[in-house]
């Protein structure tokens, strides 16, 4: 029975001790804990300004590593490249890739990857790219293939904003004209249509392509007058053109 009591008194012991040192300690946080309030009370009533946590930027990468970096999407660009000349397009398509993976800002090579995309009718993917491009570099060429992608696809009123653009960039040129003509006789916009292909046919003044789409144009918006002039200027162009022939006596009937 003595051991049972030495043991139990043994015990209450340990339990005393460890309670005293959590107590001990909990009192320890709260005089810390109080501390550091009254430090920061105090530095507020004298107009100190408590400074936000910053987010350390990581360092830059040194000169010597942004120069092999550049070399290797240069290496991997030109095997792109070469790929394509072979005819290689899915091994292309991989080798701009990994050059992107290297460096996502190296948006030379996003165009060259867009191109791919659009000379392979992956349209959709093309589009998703020349957006990218657009937010990092107002070029008029990719305005207009971004234009091509969206026409493709048959989103024709985006097709003539893009196209637009591409014109806003480039009023000079006739094919801008003829580009978004085209995707306004897509979404029906045949007045708009009229104007923009009566400008690129006075430009290019031998594109019968371009004439037959302006007769068309002039004839659903009822000008059958104008519409047979255009294809006499076409039978000028093409006097073995049997089908602009029979367009031409069908108009001189009606």
């Amino acid at each position: 029975m003595i051991y049972v009591y030495v043991l139990f008194g043994s015990l209450l012991g340990i339990l005393l001790i460890l309670g005293s040192r959590v107590l001990l300690r909990h009192s320890a946080v709260r005089h810390f804990v109080r501390g550091i309030r009254q430090r920061t009370d105090l530095a507020e009533g004298r107009g100190s300004v408590i400074l936000e946590e910053t987010i350390v930027e990581k360092p830059r990468k040194s000169p010597r590593i942004s120069a092999i970096e550049l070399q290797q999407v240069r290496s991997l660009a030109r095997d792109a490249e070469k790929a394509i000349a072979q005819n290689k397009t899915d091994e292309a398509e991989r080798l701009f890739i990994q050059a992107l993976t290297i460096n996502s800002k190296a948006y030379e090579i996003q165009a060259q990857l867009a191109k791919l995309y659009l000379h392979t009718n992956r349209d959709h993917k093309a589009e998703a790219m020349y957006r990218e491009l657009l937010q990092h570099s107002d070029d008029v060429s990719y305005h207009a293939n971004l234009g091509l992608a969206y026409h493709r696809q048959g989103k024709y009123v985006d097709a003539c904003h893009a196209y637009q653009e591409a014109l806003n960039r480039d009023a000079k040129n006739p094919e801008r004209s003829a580009a978004l003509g085209r995707a306004c006789i897509a979404a029906q916009r045949y007045p708009e249509a009229a104007l923009l292909l009566e400008k690129a046919v006075a430009r290019m003044s031998k594109d019968t392509t371009l004439m037959h789409l302006l007769a068309e144009c002039y004839l659903q918006l009822g000008h059958k007058d104008k519409a047979e002039e255009v294809y006499r200027r076409i039978n000028k162009l093409e006097p073995y053109d049997e089908a602009v022939k029979q367009k031409l006596s069908a108009l001189s009937k009606g």
